[in-house]
């Protein structure tokens, strides 16, 4: 057991596997990592999960597990001279024939050099590399110590081992506490494993002298427990996973899972306004014409938070949230969009064609420039049948194509009849 004056979650650590609670797709009889393990086949690995879900605690006890040297780093501290030391170290070890593991913590934050300095000695067998790392290793991690390192997803503590834990910890600090009070602060843990702990030792610290049985009451839980976010990363994985699950819900006409993902990021501290843009760029992408309404209230429920702010702005993004999942869904203009943008990077310039261009002066109207342009306004219905507005090596081409959905079901049906005519005139351009 740490020194006492150590926080309560560096005091309840686990000193065995066995003792280590939570990451059963890992450790469980029969799992890939608890085979290596048990046959001594230590290989460098990356453990990728949110905080408090027992990286850095894992690290340890494999190395207690396998009886090696265990240097532990933090990528926010360390350079490159820390690894030259800690590599110096395992060469020493390495002539008595122990292994060593490095762990570097938050490894994600060591650049490029940082990382290729200890991989010579990760591929030689000197180093047994472990790192933690909250964000997605494909992106953060260079390729070639990657490759050399099998990634293991951790997973949030489930319920039942956050209770476990803190069950653990009541009783190695001679507290009671009543297990429905307990549960509530195993859910307010939101399955970290340290956020848990902390707040028990909060609570603790609230209830102190004034329970001389130490007894924890629901007053102290509460006190404890009360201004805590939801676990939310701003700029990390799970940042983008939940807008990533908002955007979805959305596109997926789900007006509840679209406004519990919004809660979900405003609970966490996600900026209102970062929302709001989005839903922006939502009412375009996934509605655009179809209802063209909803791009409206968008911009509207944006004004609304910048002008007054929470919690007035909170519900007009959600108005505008539910509204964008109940819309009826075209991607046809999103499509059009990247389509042609794809076409003008890879096709040549093409001219603008003499009908378009304006002729402001003589000079330009006897070179040719507008010869040819029919004002739309002086033909039937204000249409120009035949012409065509596209360069000649596009002309017969269709990039926006509405969907049988909301309004753009009447925008097809105007387009379908737009193109008969078309068909039928007999001053069709680039005949």
């Amino acid at each position: 057991m740490s020194a006492p004056q150590a926080p309560l979650a560096a005091r309840m650590r686990p000193q065995t596997l066995t003792d280590y609670r939570g990451q059963r797709h890992l450790l469980a009889e029969g799992q890939a990592l608890r085979k290596a393990l048990d046959s001594g086949q230590l290989h460098s690995m990356i453990f990728w999960g949110p905080p408090g879900v027992g990286k850095t605690t894992l690290a340890r006890l494999i190395a207690l597990h396998s009886e090696a040297l265990f240097i532990s780093v933090s990528a926010v501290l360390a350079g490159v001279k820390d690894i030259r030391k800690a590599v110096e170290q395992a060469q020493q070890e390495q002539r008595y024939g122990r292994r060593t593991i490095l762990f570097i913590d938050e490894v994600h934050r060591f650049n490029k050099a940082q990382q290729d300095a200890f991989l010579p000695y990760v591929e030689d067998g000197t180093l047994i590399f472990v790192g933690a790392t909250t964000e997605n290793p494909s992106f953060e991690i260079n390729n070639a110590l990657l490759s050399r390192a099998r990634v293991y997803p951790l997973q949030a503590l489930d319920s039942q081992s956050l209770l476990e834990i803190l069950q653990q910890a009541c009783d190695a600090e001679g507290w009671h506490c009543e297990v429905a009070l307990l549960e509530n602060l195993a859910l307010q843990a939101d399955g970290d494993a340290r956020r848990g702990l902390n707040l028990l030792e909060l609570a603790m610290d609230v209830a102190g002298d004034q329970s001389a049985d130490r007894e924890l009451n629901a007053e102290a839980i509460a006190q404890a427990m009360s201004h805590q976010p939801r676990r939310f990363d701003k700029g990390g994985d799970l940042f983008y996973e939940q807008i990533s699950a908002l955007h979805k819900s959305v596109r997926g006409s789900s007006p509840d899972g679209a406004l519990y993902w919004l809660l979900r990021m405003l609970d966490g501290g996600c900026d209102p306004v970062y929302i709001a843009r989005r839903l922006v760029r939502m009412a375009s992408e996934d509605i655009g014409n179809a209802d063209p309404r909803a791009l409206r209230i968008c911009l509207d429920a944006w004004d609304v938070q910048e002008r007054l702010g929470s919690p007035e702005g909170e519900l007009a993004l959600a108005q505008a949230v539910t509204y964008l999942a109940a819309a009826p869904k075209s991607n046809a203009v999103y499509s059009a969009f990247n389509a042609l943008r794809r076409r003008i990077t890879s096709d040549p310039s093409y001219e603008v064609p003499m009908h378009l261009r304006n002729a402001p002066t003589k000079m330009m109207g006897a070179q040719g420039f507008g010869q040819g342009y029919r004002y739309a306004h002086d033909e039937p219905d204000a249409y120009a049948a035949g012409e065509s507005y596209l360069p000649e090596a596009l002309a017969d081409e269709q990039f926006y194509h509405p969907v049988e959905r909301g309004l753009e079901k009447k925008i097809a049906e105007k387009m379908r009849y737009l193109r008969q005519l078309d068909a039928q005139s007999p001053h069709k351009r680039y005949s």
